[in-house]
């Protein structure tokens, strides 16, 4: 899967609870210079998924067991960036956790660890090892 599809999906999480954070926006603008995707590719994204209104994940092939971790945090710490979860924002993240090979409550277990702030928190290589033990069979 390529940055911008996971863009796409971290914009859905964001507007799935109807209210984007400041927080959550700067993050997301934040990822997208950090990978070299214009802000004006990124307004785009936001305006296309607000128009359409719904919120169905792009399929979700050909990942490494890396990448899954790395975009599974990466939900997980947008969701938390703001300081305020909503119900509708887990079970966004639950659904692409299972997509991803893990089980749902793979989503609990690491947003106990996982702060909006990456200074804060378990490493990495901590977080994926307790995610690795969520991983359906």
């Amino acid at each position: 899967m390529d940055f911008r599809t996971q863009m796409s999906i971290l914009i859905q999480l964001s507007l799935v609870d109807n209210q984007l954070s400041p927080p959550e926006k700067r993050m997301i603008y934040a990822l997208g210079e950090a990978n070299k995707i214009p802000e004006s590719e990124i307004d785009e994204l936001f305006e296309k998924l607000l128009a359409k209104k719904s919120h169905e994940l792009p399929p979700i092939v050909n990942l490494t067991d890396e990448d899954k971790f790395e975009y599974l945090y990466s939900l997980i710490q947008l969701m938390k960036v703001d300081k305020k979860v909503y119900l509708s924002e887990i079970r966004f993240c639950e659904e692409l956790a299972t997509r991803l090979g893990y089980k749902k409550h793979v989503v609990s277990a690491l947003s106990t660890r996982i702060f909006g702030d990456a200074a804060f928190g378990a490493t990495r290589e901590n977080l994926q090892a307790l995610a690795n033990k969520y991983k359906s069979t």
